[in-house]
């Protein structure tokens, strides 16, 4: 197997366990405030979900956007071959001796059906969006601007994805509409800053991969 062929199955590998780990924990929510300015009320599972837009752009800068697709269709599937795994894991009862019973097993990993749907419906949509995006820029600028479409793509794709979620949520009734904006400021911000973050290390990957991965046509 070629260099090329072994670094996609790594980023394809990153990209699944990144997107399954969303959906298992994000039921924790947490408060962060970096210097002191602005605070931020999240869930958990917004800490892994940037790094699947990280690695689409990768992706698609490195072997198209066909490539690109492949890799959400498998994350969906992976993701729904674990609701299946955890939904039967939920139903079997457990023994006397079991360390955590049914009730400790269905709060941690008992996946609420509207959120998860919302969250597979946002991931769907924001993911497609974002590596057609990327493409859309790689070609208007032929190929130069790695920045651009880095960002760029991101940017709208991130702000789909919050918003779908929790258009979804709220209208399903699992989140009040009164915290749809204080929360799609909350994620998006939030989403925006690791977008920026990830811009060096996506030149610096594709630095390292110079003569070794030669880069998709535009």
């Amino acid at each position: 197997m070629e260099f090329k062929d072994r670094f996609y199955l790594i980023l394809a590998g990153i990209f699944i366990a990144s997107l399954v780990s969303c959906n298992l924990i994000f039921q924790k929510f947490f408060t962060w405030t970096p210097f002191g300015v602005y605070t931020f009320e999240l869930s958990v599972g917004i800490l892994p979900y940037p790094i699947t837009f990280l690695v689409t752009d990768l992706i698609s800068e490195l072997y198209g956007k066909r490539k690109a697709d492949q890799v959400v269709i498998s994350g969906l599937i992976a993701s729904v071959f674990v609701m299946g795994v955890v939904l039967l894991a939920n139903y079997v009862p457990n023994t006397s001796w079991s360390p955590v019973n049914n009730e400790l097993f269905e709060k941690v990993f008992g996946l609420q059906g509207p959120a998860v749907f919302a969250s597979m419906i946002a991931y769907l949509s924001a993911q497609f969006i974002d590596v057609r995006v990327f493409h859309f820029w790689k070609k208007l600028t032929k190929g130069k601007h790695l920045w651009l479409r880095n960002n760029g793509s991101t940017f709208v794709s991130q702000f789909v994805d919050t918003a779908a979620v929790l258009i979804l949520l709220c209208s399903a009734g699992v989140i009040e509409w009164s915290r749809f904006l204080p929360l799609l400021e909350n994620g998006f911000l939030f989403k925006i800053m690791v977008a920026l973050i990830d811009t060096p290390i996506i030149y610096g990957v594709i630095h390292l991969l110079k003569g070794k991965i030669e880069i998709a046509k535009y």
